[in-house]
């Protein structure tokens, strides 16, 4: 499990850091993503957390659109009761990796999530490699 959580963190400036908490903080709800690009457009702590806050958005959506298909796939083949166990483990996914993203500015660091936070959507400069 700690190689799973062992991601990337990248050094970030503690003044920065405590300026930009909280709107970070939104970067993980949703499409509240958009809020820390355009209140802390110049901060890359909370440019780093809106890029992670919208590929976890965008993995939510395809993870959405995947079990539609699965429950529908289920359905036909009627066994549709599995779809009740795809469902939730999907959503359960999607909750694990916002709280991760949120624990991770809540510790002021900027980590990237496990499996989706290598990509980089936004530009930032934190996004050095």
């Amino acid at each position: 499990m700690n190689e799973f959580l062992n991601t990337r963190e990248i050094p970030v400036d503690p003044a920065d850091v405590n300026a930009n908490k909280a709107v970070s903080i939104l970067a993980y709800i949703g499409i509240l993503f958009l809020i820390p690009l355009f209140a802390a457009k110049d901060s890359p702590f909370a440019k780093f957390h809106a890029n992670q806050g919208l590929v976890a958005f965008l993995a939510g959506l395809a993870l959405n659109a995947a079990n539609g298909l699965i429950c529908t796939l289920l359905g036909v083949m009627q066994v549709g009761f599995l779809a009740a166990l795809v469902g939730p483990l999907i959503g359960l996914v999607t909750l694990a990796i916002m709280v991760l993203g949120i624990v991770n500015v809540a510790q002021g660091k900027a980590k990237e999530l496990p499996i989706i936070g290598k990509f980089h959507l936004l530009d930032s400069e934190n996004n050095e490699q």
